[in-house]
C-alpha cells in the first residue's frame, strides 16, 4: 500500500500565501506546512512510497521534493495535472489512477488532521475495498462534504447539497482504496470529470454507490481537524498543529 496526496489546487481564498505556493505548502506551525504533516502521518504509519498530485505552482513541490523525501524517509512521484486551476479535483484522483491497484490511503493536500484518522482507517481495512474517513462528532453547516449512510452503514449519498439535520457526519478528506477497488473507482472518476470536469472525487465516491458498489464509513472520533480553505482554517490549523 501507497499513501497519496491531492496537491494540486490553487487556494485563492488563501491569498497572499497562494500567490505563489499551492494550499498544501501554506505554513501552519513554523515552517511546517500541511504537506509536511500529510507526509509525517503517512510515514508515522509505514506508508513510504507516496504519490503527489501536482498542478497549481507544481515547481514549488518539485524545488522540495529531495528535502521533503530525506526529512520524511519517503520516496515521493510526482503526478501532473495540467487542468488544475480549470477542472475540479475529480480530475485529479482519477490522473493518478495507475497507482490505485498498489492500495492507497489518500488524504487531502488541504486538510489538518493527526496520525489517529491514518491509524483508523488501517485497523478497519476489510470492512469494504473503499473506507471513508467520517467526523461524526461535529456540528454540521452547509458548506462540509457530508455524508448519508444506508441500514448496512454503507455510503448511500455523499454531497456537500444536503440538509445537515440528515448527514450521519462529514467526510474529512481521507480515503482508504484496497486494490481490488482500482478499477472500478478509476472508471467511476472517469465518468465523473467527463459529465462535468468541475465535480470532485466524492462524485466520483457516489458514482460508484450508484452502480452498486459497497463503500464503508470509519468514524475518527473526537479529533482536531480542519480543511483549510480561508483565512479563518488557517488560524484554526495552526492552533491544531501546534498539538501535533
Amino acid at each position: 500500500m501507497i499513501g497519496m496526496v491531492l496537491a494540486a489546487g490553487a487556494g485563492r481564498r488563501l491569498r497572499p500565501y497562494t500567490d505563489t505556493l499551492p494550499k498544501a505548502l501554506v505554513p501552519v506551525d513554523g515552517d511546517t506546512t500541511i504537506l509536511d504533516i500529510a507526509l509525517g502521518n503517512l510515514a508515522e504509519v509505514g506508508l513510504t512510497d507516496v504519490v503527489i498530485v501536482v498542478g497549481y505552482c507544481a515547481g514549488a513541490v518539485e524545488e522540495r521534493k529531495a528535502a521533503l523525501e530525506e526529512r520524511y524517509g519517503v520516496s515521493i512521484t510526482l503526478v501532473h495535472n495540467d487542468k488544475a486551476e480549470e477542472w475540479n479535483n475529480a480530475y485529479s484522483m482519477w490522473l493518478a489512477r495507475e497507482h490505485f491497484a498498489k492500495g492507497v490511503l489518500m488524504v487531502n493536500g488541504d486538510t489538518v488532521h493527526p496520525v489517529s484518522v491514518e491509524k483508523t482507517l488501517l485497523a478497519g481495512r476489510g470492512k469494504s475495498d473503499i473506507l471513508l474517513a467520517v467526523d461524526d462528532v461535529k456540528k454540521l453547516a452547509d458548506e462540509e462534504m457530508k455524508v448519508i449512510l444506508d441500514d448496512q452503514g454503507h455510503l448511500s449519498k455523499i454531497t456537500k447539497l444536503m440538509d445537515p439535520a440528515d448527514a450521519a457526519g462529514e467526510y474529512i478528506g481521507a480515503t482508504l482504496l484496497e486494490p481490488a477497488a482500482a478499477e472500478a473507482l478509476a472508471d467511476a472518476l472517469k465518468a465523473t470529470w467527463e459529465a462535468d470536469p468541475d465535480q470532485y472525487y466524492e462524485d466520483g465516491y457516489q458514482e460508484l454507490v450508484n452502480r452498486g458498489f459497497a463503500i464503508s464509513v470509519a468514524p475518527i472520533g473526537e479529533v482536531a481537524w480542519v480543511e483549510v480553505d480561508n483565512h479563518d482554517d488557517l488560524n484554526k490549523a495552526r492552533e491544531i498543529a501546534k498539538s501535533y
